[in-house]
């Protein structure tokens, strides 16, 4: 069946008609060729000719830029034929001289493998004497075989970035062969060096081309990215460009693309998970091969292990996960048979969206936003190769990204790729590898590396610390360390923590910046499914000392922060408020840690901790909210330290709309008094020492970015606050306070016309910093771990989220217990004449079925149902159920609790219709609908009728086992009758009541239109 048909199913079917929220098909573009104006040697041309290949436009304009010894660019979606942009010029330019070798860096092994048959299968039809030799050079390649690269080098050697920074740059005499004949550098997906690993590898390249340079060479570059929002300004900075001869940007592709259907869905009934597991099935039952992307490992094996249980035999062994942390030859294997077809399906991580080959692919499903329209663009890019049509579904999730193009799809298909940011200027950074650069080959006191300021505040540094000494004659700088490049980790920001189990072996490693977070002692830690508890954290010997534990509960820091404002370095008048952008120093005290149950997120118990402070410099911008509105917002008794509060981790969550990054890439503070500002202000900050630019860009669109925040928080239908608009899932503590309606009425104050901004521009004036005597970059080479407490930690395990502990006999009495208001202008509704309200329950619990997705295999203990045109309570037995479905199928309106996930899943294997075709309306569908927070029964009959349930579903499991229908039954009515009256009264009063986690009421206007 076609894609075509595939999606026309999708459009039709009821399970998905209410969730779609858009859906788009791009017109198929044809091929656009070009002549090259510089003619290629007579060997490619026959080679050209023996391919039958004729060159897109994109593909000759960018070879006749590399063999006119230009650096070029080339942003092209996926499948647009870039390995051709470089493997040709190569092979003519090994063949016209002899002594020249080309280097080729992929950020993937398997990339590397996939580029190395790439370019041997171009010249295997050539005589053997004449064939470019190319190889490997990684962490897989044997201690021989790197000798022998090494002594005889090939005239393409493909490798990594890490194999660049550890074991060719600093060992580069063994590699003087090579190095003196290298004319063309390849550097493959250049998208994904950006942020911390981005401002790592700008450095790397400053140091081969240091060494390069010593045998008098200039090597062109060639950089394939995807489509990003500045190819030419990533690529200068990456490799250091001269401003007067930048490379050469190549964005408009001549390549042809099939038609694609892009369909953005919001499942609001049943998880993305299981969502996406039927939208796989139905593409297998169609015969379309299908890529499925997860943002996490572990959902990657779940999703993959769940869709083949679910289709029985006939799919299972046409299903495999995919991800890092599989050994090479699982991957390969993997690999192909989804090229051979052996394999349908793949459920992966971001390993794959890379352009690894794995054949020619029809759908692809996105289960959660990839976090930028580039990953989007890019992993769709990977289907309906070969001009076929093709399927691209994006699942929404409770991210604010995910939920905020659910909401606004055509922002998604207007929206230009974002900007990749990398920072060259972060000293932290730039200190370890001039400190790498000296070892290699001493620094030259007149280098032209070394006139750039921030190398120079580095040389200060490293020269203070001891760790760079002037030669005898002082016209050099050594390194007084050996192999200082082993402690340079190019993805994280600091020294590494390596963690070890209990048998000494190595499980994995962090950076000190994120180790005391993710690695404290107490704290949980997953590797590979398996968890582990951390015993041991030594700061001094950067080890992490984790035992192996199976335990039921997760575990989440709690501290405080405080910033400091270094130096401002722009400042803009936007509306009603100032924004500045600048170097701040941020003091992040963790205190303590919190247990919380894996199931139901739980607070189990807090516990202290006793680490030194997490001090660091780094970039940031901040608002500058004008004493009037702070007064206005207090005048109107909304909670400020709420409202800027919810508006500092709103813009967070939605950053990554203007700047490619990841939310955990930023950190925040909200600030009702700063005390250098004398006004409120809420602080925005790149989270890793000396900054990745993301603040930077972030300040040149800083009123787009509080517009998509105030639009985003307005459009989520939540009423206290979600995940998808203003909680942080890694706030300090606990989304508290937290103010949705201020921050609202806020940001619409802040963006309103008006004087303050231009006022607060030209008169407000910032307090110098205290000498704090400040050591910056946590985990640096010259910096010590042991510096002292400063303030004693807050003893948060007397500060929990729970209700206030009443005195013996006391009742207690809480604000939010006083009666709500009558719903205003709300008019009291009428149920419909003829309507049934019900309950299941069953046989066996989710664990005797095998997990929650095996519902249908539970049986039906006991059915209750209220009929409203008998005003009375039918009970129902499993062998009862012909006649129950009778009895909803001749109803007005059919009314349950978690009725369309849980209910009708156990009931349709008994039916011989589609439940989910019956006019139903689903209570707890409906509020989760409305605060994206799963509230229980109970919870809302003590709150709304101060009644509760009379017993639970363990209960009712146990009574089955005893063959106690009665007890069932009664328990199973009470339960009936709680969801009638509730659902009574909010047609009466136009609200209901329910408990938060702090057991206060809460109310919630809610309108009960069916779900069906």
């Amino acid at each position: 069946m076609s894609v075509a048909d595939y999606v026309a199913e999708i459009m039709r079917a009821p399970r998905f008609h209410d969730q779609i929220c858009a859906h788009r098909l791009i017109a198929a573009s044809e091929a656009k060729f070009a002549p090259n104006r510089l003619r290629w040697s007579k060997p490619i041309q026959n080679l050209l000719a023996t391919l039958k290949v004729q060159l897109y436009s994109h593909q000759a304009l960018a070879t006749d830029h590399i063999r006119a010894g230009h650096s070029v660019v080339v942003s092209t979606p996926t499948a647009s034929g870039k390995s051709l942009i470089y493997n040709l010029p190569v092979l003519e330019q090994c063949l016209a001289d002899p002594d020249s070798h080309a280097l080729y860096l992929f950020p993937l092994k398997a990339l590397a493998q996939d580029q190395l048959q790439a370019f041997n299968n171009l010249t295997s039809h050539w005589p053997k004497a004449s064939q470019p030799s190319a190889a490997l050079y990684d962490g897989d390649t044997s201690a021989n075989a790197r000798k022998h690269i090494r002594q005889t080098p090939p005239k393409v050697l493909i490798t990594n970035p890490e194999m660049l920074h550890l074991g060719i740059i600093p060992w580069h005499d063994q590699w003087v062969e090579f190095l003196a004949g290298l004319r063309i550098i390849v550097v493959d997906e250049a998208h994904t060096y950006r942020g911390v690993f981005g401002s790592n590898m700008a450095h790397v390249f400053r140091r081969l081309n240091r060494i390069v340079q010593r045998y008098g060479l200039k090597p062109v570059y060639v950089l394939c990215t995807a489509t990003v929002g500045n190819p030419g300004e990533l690529a200068s900075k990456l490799i250091d460009a001269p401003t007067n001869n930048p490379p050469v940007v190549i964005d408009k592709s001549g390549a042809p693309q099939g038609p694609r259907h892009f369909i953005f869905i919001n499942p609001t009934i049943f998880s993305p998970a299981t969502t996406a597991i039927d939208l796989l099935s139905l593409a297998l039952d169609q015969d379309l091969r299908t890529i499925v992307y997860c943002q996490s490992r572990k959902m990657t094996e779940l999703i993959s292990v769940w869709a083949g249980s679910a289709q029985g035999s006939r799919y299972k062994q046409q299903i495999s996960a995919y991800r890092a942390g599989f050994l090479p030859e699982e991957r390969r294997e993997i690999e192909g048979k989804m090229a051979s077809g052996e394999l349908k399906c793949v459920v992966t991580t971001s390993a794959l969206e890379l352009g690894i080959d794995i054949g020619g692919l029809d759908v692809c499903i996105l289960v959660g936003y990839p976090g930028s329209v580039m990953s989007t663009l890019q992993r769709g890019g990977r289907v309906g190769r070969a001009l076929r049509e093709s399927c691209v579904i994006i699942i929404a999730g409770e991210d604010a990204l995910d939920q905020y193009f659910a909401k606004n799809p055509d922002d998604f298909f207007s929206r230009s790729p974002e900007k990749a940011v990398l920072n060259p200027d972060n000293l932290v950074i730039a200190k370890r590898h001039l400190e790498c650069a000296a070892a290699e080959m001493p620094l030259a006191k007149n280098e032209p590396w070394l006139k750039n300021p921030t190398e120079q505040k580095a040389l200060a540094a490293l020269t203070k610390a001891g760790l760079l000494k002037l030669s005898a004659d002082e016209n050099y700088y050594l390194a007084i360390r050996k192999d200082p490049e082993r402690q340079v980790s190019l993805r994280g920001s600091g020294q590494a923590c390596i963690i070890e189990d209990e048998q000494d072996q190595v499980i994995g490693s962090l950076d000190v910046f994120r180790a005391m977070r993710d690695t404290h002692p107490g704290a949980l830690y997953l590797h590979r499914g398996q968890s582990f508890v951390i015993q041991n954290l030594d700061l001094k010997n950067y080890r992490v000392r984790a035992k192996q534990a199976h335990v039921k509960w997760f575990t989440k820091t709690r501290g405080q922060k405080s910033t400091t404002i270094l130096e401002e370095e722009e400042r803009q008048s936007l509306g009603r408020c100032l924004v500045a952008r600048g170097r701040l120093r941020i003091v992040d005290q963790i205190t303590a840690y919190e247990k919380r149950s894996s199931d139901a997120n739980l607070l189990l118990s807090v516990h202290d901790l006793n680490l030194p402070p997490l001090i660091f410099e780094t970039e940031g911008l901040w608002f500058v909210i004008p004493e009037s509105i702070r007064l206005y917002l207090e005048n109107e008794f909304i909670h400020f330290m709420g409202s800027i509060h919810a508006m500092e981790h709103a813009i967070i969550g939605l950053l990554p709309l203007q700047v490619m990054a990841d939310r955990n890439d930023f950190g925040g503070i909200s600030i009702p008094l700063h005390e250098q500002l004398g006004l409120s202000a809420v602080f925005v900050y790149d989270g890793i020492p000396g900054g990745a630019g993301l603040t930077r860009e972030a300040f040149k669109v800083a009123r787009d970015i509080l517009a998509d925040t105030l639009k985003a928080i307005q459009a989520c239908p939540c009423d206290d606050g979600c995940p998808s608009c203003v909680h942080s899932p890694k706030c300090g503590s606990g989304n508290r306070p937290i103010s949705k309606e201020g921050a609202i009425i806020l940001m619409r104050e802040l963006l309103a016309p008006g004087t303050e901004g231009d006022e607060l521009l030209h008169s407000l004036t910032i307090e110098p910093p205290l000498d704090l005597d400040f050591n910056p970059a946590l985990g640096d080479a010259d910096t010590s771990l042991n510096r002292p407490q400063g303030e004693p930690a807050i003893n948060l395990g007397q500060m929990r989220s729970e209700p206030r502990k009443a005195q013996e006999n006391t009742p207690i009495t809480l604000e939010a217990e006083r009666t709500p208001p009558v719903r205003a202008n709300y008019q009291p509704q009428t149920p419909p004449d003829h309507f049934i309200v019900f309950d299941v329950e069953t046989r066996l619990s989710a664990k005797e079925v095998g997990g929650w997705k095996h519902l249908h295999k539970m049986g039906v203990s006991v059915a209750i149902a209220y009929d409203s045109l008998r005003d009375n309570f039918l009970r129902f037995e499993q062998k009862d159920l012909p006649l129950f479905f009778q009895r909803l199928s001749q109803c007005d309106l059919v009314i349950g609790f978690n009725s369309l996930r849980f209910d009708y899943q156990v009931l349709q294997p008994f039916a011989e219709f589609d439940l989910l075709t019956l006019p139903s309306l689903d209570l707890h569908q409906k509020i989760f609908e409305r605060i994206h927070t799963r509230v229980s029964l109970d919870s809302l009959a003590k709150a709304t009728l101060n009644a509760q349930k009379s017993a639970n579903g363990l209960q009712a499991l146990q009574w089955w086992k005893e063959g106690n229908l009665t007890n069932i039954a009664k328990y199973c009515e009470q339960d009936v009758l709680l969801t009638r009256d509730i659902y009574l009264y909010t047609l009466e009063h136009g609200y209901l009541l329910y408990l938060n986690k702090a057991g206060q009421r809460v109310k919630l206007d809610l309108d009960l239109s069916p779900n069906r």
